[in-house]
């Protein structure tokens, strides 16, 4: 009997190592044992792998026939900086580390379906499987940009994909155009002339006009940005003056916060306009105003030939049971570094019902291990189906 002819995608001994990365996180560019592990499966598998690229991510490349067309997929490795609560046989055993966001249950899928194409190889063409580092805010996708991985390994096409709690674990949403929002950081910071909190009009209030901006700031999306066009300006940190001195007003006052778009002319618009009404403030107050924007992670913009190309291999994964309609969200995913490069799309695998902390980013989350199977199918369909 062949390896894998009864269990195709080695399941339940996918399952036990997913429930095993889950137990030992690591958080973005310290993944060296789960990087370990991936570029151990994946030579046992019979695949090439280059490690080290963007600092620990790993590449396994796989090559058949004499196809011309070669494709990424990629899964994230990393884990969040949060305590997990909820007390289960494989709980974070790293204190302040968890796998909250099912990056876990990503790395394990694409590794079922590597050590399964390798083993079918029902393709001709190559494949990259891309296991990406530091996917949650640390600059995974960039850092292996930064390292050449075009160069090195130049794909016609890249794909991701994500678990969404709320879908069924054997359902998945692959809809063209727009899925993440871009992510950006903003700081303002007033500096005024600082006082006896009884003299005010001896100097020059930044707390007062901090208060100013952040009643304004909401006036950004409801009244300059285009209604149709969907976008958060949020203020998220805020810094000034001392609780054990409430009789000063300080010098400095300092806001911070995030903000979003679907689009680049939005993006645009929102680091403008924050700007603008940053020194409008400053000046109707008679301070100066300190103003940067961090440009992070664009938005991840799904190419119209890719999804089609997604949608078939998700219905073989499913049985037909996808959606394509579905809700962009506003959080970030920095595979968008990828999908700018070339025709890119990223897809939704269901997690499930989103009750009992099932949420992303939730101290009691945790991957549902029934989606294992049908995201290693859709990534195995869709190497067979694209690559001819």
């Amino acid at each position: 009997m062949l390896p894998g002819e009864n269990d195709p995608f080695e399941l339940t001994r996918m399952m036990a190592l997913r429930r095993d990365l889950h137990a030992h996180p690591e958080l973005g560019f310290e993944e060296h044992r789960t990087a370990g592990i991936v570029a151990r499966e994946l030579e046992e598998a019979g695949i090439a792998v280059t490690t080290g690229i963007g600092q620990t991510g790993v590449v396994g490349t796989l090559r058949v026939g004499t196809g011309p067309r070669a494709i990424a997929l990629r899964a994230d490795m990393d884990a969040l900086a949060m305590p997990e609560l909820a007390d289960r046989p494989w709980k974070s055993r790293v204190s302040g580390a968890m796998h909250a966001c099912g990056h876990d249950g990503h790395t394990v899928m694409l590794l079922a379906a590597a050590r399964h194409l390798a083993r079918t190889r029902n393709f001709s063409g190559t494949v990259h499987f891309v296991f990406q580092p530091a996917e949650e805010g640390r600059g995974g996708a960039k850092a292996m940009l930064d390292d050449g991985f075009f160069n090195r390994f130049p794909v016609d096409a890249a794909y991701g994909l994500h678990n969404m709690p709320g879908l069924d674990p054997d359902e998945m949403a692959v809809v063209a155009g727009p899925q993440l929002a871009s992510s950006d950081s903003w700081t303002v910071t007033f500096t005024g002339i600082g006082t006896h909190g009884a003299k005010p009009h001896l100097g020059r209030d930044a707390v007062t006009a901090a208060g100013h901006f952040l009643t304004m700031i909401a006036t950004i999306v409801a009244r300059r940005v285009d209604p149709l066009e969907p976008a958060v300006v949020s203020a998220c940190a805020l810094s000034g003056g001392d609780f054990n001195a409430l009789n000063v007003i300080p010098d400095t006052v300092r806001i911070g916060g995030t903000a979003r778009a679907y689009s680049a002319t939005v993006r645009d618009q929102l680091e403008a306009e924050i700007g603008v009404l940053a020194q409008g403030v400053a000046q109707s107050f008679g301070i100066t105003v300190d103003y940067r924007f961090q440009r992070r992670i664009p938005p991840v913009v799904n190419h119209a030939d890719a999804t089609a190309r997604a949608l078939r291999a998700a219905e073989v994964a499913t049985s037909g049971r996808v959606r394509t309609m579905f809700p962009p969200s506003t959080a970030g995913d920095d595979f968008a570094y990828f999908g700018a490069e070339v025709p890119g799309c990223y897809v939704w695998l269901g997690n499930g019902p989103a009750v009992d902390g099932a949420l992303h980013h939730n101290s009691r989350y945790d991957f549902n291990d029934e989606a294992i199977l049908t995201g290693a199918r859709y990534w195995a369909a869709l190497v067979e189906g694209e690559l001819r």
